[in-house]
């Protein structure tokens, strides 16, 4: 790839961000000691905000947007990395404060980029994105913590991109899944990933008691607010539960009961800054754990021209599983 690359380009506005098509160059890109041609991108909930401006995730304008990216090595200062190798970014600010995914090309820190196993592709590798990415880093907090296979375990927002990968996952690993959507007509893809029961995100969305009949042994909660409160409250004795998301909110309205009456552990999972380490870890898990052909039943191939549109329609909750953004396309 040389000369101009084909980039979106968000601008500061009154009230949302101006987002349009540019035609780029390499000196338009922030500092880094490796050049990555990006094949592939997605949508996650962070970029449908930092699109329509619904909170302030751009720090930096103007900006590309995209918190994750997947390609090859173009260029290499950073003696990890050389031309050729196949490699995947998620968070690190990329998309907030850094230039991101949604163009056919990125300079970065390589600290941030991760070389992917053999048995996940590029595509793969963003049908996956930050959501499958954390959906995993979900899984692990709950096995350290002593959540066994063969016990339930509760995932809410279940038809979104964390929620679809997680199902998958805990699925495979022997788990029974227990699936929370507001929508029912996705009831039998949810099944089709392999959950064991569905129900309605309504049972978890008002105010929690302290303590409500015990449900699951642990959760992943991609919600927050009242859901997480509820989830909480319902969690087994010394169960655990992930909390990797706010899409009904930030606040945590519950009440400790469950942490000194039950023993409940409550594990943040942070996606954006967690160490080389457990990001490797995350991906070699990923490369055996998560049904590629589940991953491939949740997923569905945009271009760069449906970014701004997918945008809008995954903060109103209508975007199922996973968006592969093919930025050459």
């Amino acid at each position: 790839m040389t000369g101009t690359f084909r980039a979106i380009r968000a601008s500061k506005g009154e009230k949302a961000p101006q987002i349009e098509f540019a035609n780029l160059t390499e000196a338009d890109l922030m500092e880094g000691d490796v050049t990555v041609a990006v094949e592939y991108s997605t949508v996650n909930y962070k970029d449908g905000l930092a699109l329509t401006g619904a909170a302030p995730i751009i720090r930096h304008w103007p900006l590309i947007p995209g918190i994750d990216f997947s390609g090859k090595v173009e260029k290499s200062d950073n003696p990890n990395f050389k031309p050729g190798d196949r490699v995947v970014l998620n968070g690190w600010g990329v998309g907030e404060g850094h230039n991101g995914g949604y163009a056919q090309k990125a300079r970065v820190k390589g600290d941030w980029l991760v070389k992917l196993p053999d048995a996940i592709s590029n595509e793969q590798a963003m049908a996956i994105g930050t959501a499958g990415y954390t959906s995993m880093l979900s899984v692990l907090a709950l096995e350290k913590n002593g959540v066994k296979p063969g016990s339930d375990v509760l995932v809410t927002g279940a038809a979104g991109g964390v929620g679809s990968v997680a199902i998958a996952i805990l699925a495979k690993l022997g788990y029974r899944v227990i699936a929370s959507t507001g929508r029912a007509s996705e009831a039998d893809y949810l099944k089709g990933l392999g959950a064991d029961e569905v129900i309605d995100r309504n049972e978890l969305s008002n105010p929690a008691k302290p303590l409500g009949k015990e449900r699951w042994a642990g959760a992943v909660d991609a919600v927050g607010s009242h859901t997480l409160a509820n989830v909480l409250s319902m969690t087994k004795y010394g169960g655990a539960v992930a909390a990797c998301g706010l899409a009904q909110g930030m606040d945590l309205p519950a009440s400790v009961a469950p942490f000194i009456l039950r023993g409940i552990t409550l594990a943040g999972i942070d996606s954006v800054m967690a160490p080389k380490e457990k990001r490797e870890e995350a991906y070699r898990r990923l490369a055996t754990d998560l049904d590629m052909k589940k991953l491939e039943a949740m997923s569905f191939r945009a271009k760069l021209d449906d970014v701004p549109k997918l945008g809008q329609e995954i903060l109103a909750g209508k975007v199922r599983g996973r968006a592969i953004v093919d930025v050459n396309a």
